[in-house]
């Protein structure tokens, strides 16, 4: 019988939250088998195995929600059993279990032990470290030096709980063997990061906290249609969910849902149901930015990177030594530091000869190029150490440089970054240590800013950017000795360029930028305005429907002349005129000779308002409906029923009028958020493009991810039933407006937080998953698994 800890116990706990974790990701995994196994049937191969594929695409489409079902309910059941306590027909018997008989085991259960056994297996090989972390928290809350053997938290739990259930959905082994990478794939990222969450969890609680809990991040591979079609209405009941029961975190506070978002392309082939509506959205539920779990993703990487290499190179041991004491930087041995210099003088020869002669330099010839210098920095190199960041750098710039969305032009530079780069990582350990290394953080822009550059844009366009790549490489080519100083000080110029370089040099979102700019110039001001208006009138007795006119119409009347003719220009003085000649013939008029002027003036007061409400765009209906408002208005000044507005007081406010922009307030403490923003939908036209509509309120960490965007950065927009490429070109003051380019030159802006609900929705998504140095540092790390003694050789 399984250890039965307490619920109300740490350790209880702990293992409730690693079930809910598991729980919520379950839809997420069998949506990522379910497109697996699509992508198995698309793929050319011999008839039996069409056959087998077709099969389980169709066995999948009618089972997977019971198959998801059964799971739940089987890791309700570990919960509450605290694992497999109860030997069930056709187990195989524990090992140790003293029988005296010998008995044939059934084919079948040999099978299914086989089937669980490599999955267990997998997922171990991924999560041990997690694991290892883990049990080691648990058994010392529990006073114990091991967990049991069929302990919930154990991986062959799991790994019987899903063929359970697959098996109970009516899938076939045949089908599961057909799939297996997939599945092991899936539920070893599924358990690393339950696991995960479980350790962060006990050591916020002081649970020993010197067990060091490597960062990792939480699933990397959100899938599109992951909570639609085949969860179907059964989402509710039963299992559908999978949160039903366990509604409340280890602290007693509520849980949200599973990680979800929107239906991408093809769900419909999956659902046969009409998923990708905005109406039937599901939000993205996290507990913190995306862009805050990509870093931590990434951290992960470099971390199974550093001990990779420790086992292998125990002299290199990344940032830290065995024992964690911090390795100093060390100086470049002097014969690897001269061949560094050899080769980075022979590969710019190589290199420059080729552009010279009008040809592109392939990918086959830098490898070729690049693999023949490794060689030679080898031999030079003093160290194990050196040796081994010899071969991660090669490893590194070899994947860079096979990135087919890098164009041709672009790619050359990166192969001369490859020298510049390694004299760094051999002298500064903390290059294998943290993603905010100057020069992988140069990588990741350039990489994020090209990859896909070459689809629109005019050659004048692009040959900008293509010159700023050059110019950067250059520099830092020409001081060699300055370490990360100079990837710092060529980052911060290139952030520059790419702020100036969308609004002037790229011909595709020049006029886009200019059209965002004014827009946001005059909704600022329009703020301007009716913040200053407010103030202006506080204490002065003007009619409410007046006053209501004033700050929400003229106000923008007054903002757009002003962005068009400047603060000072004519046209704006005669819409301050009209404003102050409409509050003197809204006050009260008692006297025949006021009456008469007010009737003298009316013509060309309702003249001048029309005129301003056509300046600003709005239709001839609500011009006629604010009209009657304000004509209503001053028939009660007529009667009398409106309060008197001093002479005096008359004067002093057309005298501030006059000189409203001197006022106004400083632009930088102007906020352009949904409750003081005028409507957008005047800016629509042709060239510029308001998002008005989509998605729902976003979450905090939605409206942090949108502002943390960055420019030059390209995105997948789902928006009129196209999925289409853009590029974030601008983002305006506080970020609080956005503008992203088509490649045919179509803009698109986006308030903050209408820009968080796509991204909420999912119908905005960055077009790359991971970093271009992280997904390297994966290929890298793929390589070295098959044959680590590369590092040595």
């Amino acid at each position: 019988m399984p250890y039965s800890a307490s619920p109300d116990s740490l350790a209880g706990q702990a293992r409730r939250l690693y079930i809910e974790e598991l729980v919520k990701g379950l839809v997420s995994l069998v949506q990522a088998c379910m497109d697996g196994a699509r992508a198995l049937y698309d793929k050319p191969s011999e008839h039996s195995a069409a056959q087998r594929r077709r099969e389980l695409v169709h066995g999948l489409m009618a089972g997977a929600q019971n198959w998801h079902r059964a799971m739940v309910a089987g890791l309700r059941r570990a919960l509450l059993e605290g694992g497999f306590s109860v030997s069930r027909p056709g187990d195989l018997p524990p090992p140790g279990s003293g029988r005296d008989a010998l008995t044939l085991v059934p084919d079948d259960t040999i099978e299914l032990e086989i089937v669980t056994s490599r999955l267990a297996l997998a997922i171990m090989d991924r999560a041990s470290w997690e694991f290892a972390d883990l049990r080691s928290r648990i058994a010392h809350l529990e006073g114990r030096a091991e967990i049991d053997p069929h302990d919930m938290l154990r991986a062959h739990v799991l790994a019987r709980v899903a063929f359970d259930g697959w098996r109970s959905a009516g899938l076939t082994m045949e089908g599961w063997r057909e799939l297996q990478a997939v599945l092991h794939d899936e539920f070893a990222l599924l358990v690393e990061e339950a696991y995960h969450e479980a350790n962060r969890w006990l050591v916020e609680r002081g649970v020993l906290p010197e067990v060091d809990l490597r960062p990792f991040i939480r699933r990397s591979r959100t899938h599109p249609a992951a909570l639609q079609g085949w969860q179907g209405s059964g989402a509710g009941g039963g299992g559908g969910a999978g949160l039903s029961g366990l509604a409340t975190g280890p602290d007693g506070s509520a849980t949200g849902g599973g990680r979800a978002s929107a239906p991408g392309p093809g769900f419909s082939q999956w659902s046969g149901g009409g998923g990708g509506r905005v109406g039937d959205e599901t939000r993205l539920m996290t507990r913190s930015t995306p862009l805050a779990r990509s870093r931590e993703h990434a951290e992960a990487v470099l971390g199974r990177l550093n001990r990779l290499i420790g086992r292998h190179v125990p002299e290199f041991g990344g940032s830290t030594r065995p024992g964690g004491a911090a390795r100093a930087p060390a100086p470049v041995s002097p014969g690897l530091a001269r061949a560094i210099d050899t080769a980075q003088v022979g590969l710019r020869q190589r290199l420059s000869s080729t552009l010279h002669g009008g040809a592109v330099a392939t990918a086959p010839v830098l490898l070729e190029e690049l693999h023949q210098r490794k060689q030679q920095l080898k031999q030079a190199a003093a160290t194990p150490e050196e040796r081994a960041t010899i071969e991660i750098v090669a490893l590194l710039f070899q994947s860079i440089l096979t990135e087919d969305r890098i164009p041709a032009a672009v790619r050359v530079w990166f192969a001369r970054l490859q020298m510049p780069v390694l004299r760094v990582a051999v002298s500064e350990p903390d290059f294998f240590a943290t993603i905010d290394h100057p020069a992988r953080r140069l990588i990741d822009r350039m990489g994020a800013c090209v990859m896909g550059f070459d689809t629109g844009g005019t050659a004048s366009s692009t040959e900008a950017l293509d010159k700023e790549i050059k110019r950067i490489v250059q520099v830092v080519e020409a001081y060699p000795d300055t370490g990360r100083r100079v990837f710092q000080t060529v980052l911060i110029e290139f952030e520059k360029f790419l702020e100036h370089y969308f609004s002037t040099a790229n011909e595709a979102t020049k006029r886009g930028v200019s059209l965002a700019q004014q827009v946001e110039q005059r909704e600022t001001m329009a703020i301007q305005y009716t913040i200053e208006l407010r103030r202006m009138l506080n204490e002065v007795p003007v009619q409410e429907g007046v006053r209501q006119f004033l700050f929400h119409v003229w106000a923008d009347v007054l903002a757009t002349t002003a962005v068009r003719y400047g603060g000072q220009g004519e046209q704006t003085k005669t819409m301050k005129r009209a404003a102050a000649d409409l509050i003197w013939s809204a006050s009260a008029k008692v006297t025949r000779e006021e009456r008469a002027e007010v009737i003298r003036r009316l013509p060309l007061l309702l003249k001048s308002l029309r005129e301003g409400m056509v300046s600003a765009g709005m239709e001839a209906a609500r011009q006629d409906e604010h009209i009657q408002q304000l004509n209503n208005s001053l028939a009660a000044a007529f009667t009398a029923k409106t309060a008197v507005i001093p002479d005096e007081r008359l004067r002093e406010l057309m005298e501030r009028l006059e000189t409203l922009e001197e006022l106004l307030p400083d632009a930088a403490d102007v906020d352009i958020d949904e409750a003081m923003v005028l409507d957008l939908s005047g800016h629509q036209n042709s060239e510029l493009e308001v998002v008005l509509d989509g998605g729902s309120m976003p979450a905090p960490a939605m409206v942090a991810w949108a502002r943390e965007l960055q420019v030059g950065s390209w995105y997948m927009l789902d928006r009129g039933g196209h999925n289409e490429p853009v590029q974030l070109a601008w983002h305006g003051m506080h970020k609080q407006l956005s503008l992203f380019v088509t490649p045919q030159g179509r803009c698109v802006l986006f308030q903050q937080h209408r820009l968080a609900s796509y991204l909420q929705a999912g119908l905005m998504l960055p077009a790359q998953d991971e970093a271009l140095t992280v997904r390297a540092t994966r290929s890298a790390l793929a390589k070295l698994d098959v044959d680590a003694s590369r590092l040595l050789n």
